[in-house]
């Protein structure tokens, strides 16, 4: 029921679906451009609209009552940033023990323009041995788009160039507040 609520939401937006590669059981979901509150309901709509949910990172701040009860029902993560434990080894070793695991992360790490973009993403994939399945989600054309998959190869400037490359054409709900690195 909650599926089909969600499609029918989604769609009666206007949005539409371009999907080229696998659903895993186990990847990281580096979601880009984030520039509203919206991407993260779009985003929600679509996963829950095909039958999956995905975990998400989200600065502890808001897992105040009532809204922690829900982001945690959602699948969120609270982040705690001041502690000096390495969130990457944590969540990684989390995905190595888990048998499904996927984790949707946005690596500007806010709705404001951001120059330069966290790797967290890419060092969980890399400890964990996990895809990255890149998600645009282009307000230009109404569209979820994911036609890449990148493995990392260890080599992050050559790997985060191809994801810059990728999302590169993509405009946000406020294309002011969206930019790709030069790498």
């Amino acid at each position: 029921m909650f599926k089909s609520l969600c499609r029918l939401i989604f769609r009666k937006m206007g949005w539409q679906v371009e999907m080229t590669v696998p659903y895993r059981d186990k990847c990281i979901i580096c979601v880009a451009p984030h520039t509203s509150n919206w991407d993260f309901i779009i985003a929600e709509l679509y996963y829950h609209s095909i039958g999956r949910t995905a975990g998400f990172l989200m600065k502890k701040e808001w897992f105040f009552w009532p809204m922690g009860v829900l982001f945690r029902s959602m699948g969120g993560i609270p982040v705690e940033r001041s502690h000096h434990v390495s969130l990457t080894d944590r969540v990684a070793e989390a995905a190595m023990k888990a048998e499904r695991f996927e984790l949707a992360v946005t690596p500007e790490g806010t709705r404001s323009l951001a120059t330069k973009w966290k790797r967290g993403f890419y060092f969980i994939a890399l400890k964990a041995g996990l895809p990255i399945q890149l998600y645009a989600i282009d307000y230009k054309n109404k569209r979820i788009v994911c036609t890449k998959e990148l493995v990392p190869s260890g080599d992050v400037e050559a790997d985060m160039r191809l994801i810059m490359d990728y999302y590169r054409p993509y405009e946000g709900k406020y294309p002011g507040k969206f930019a790709v690195e030069d790498i």
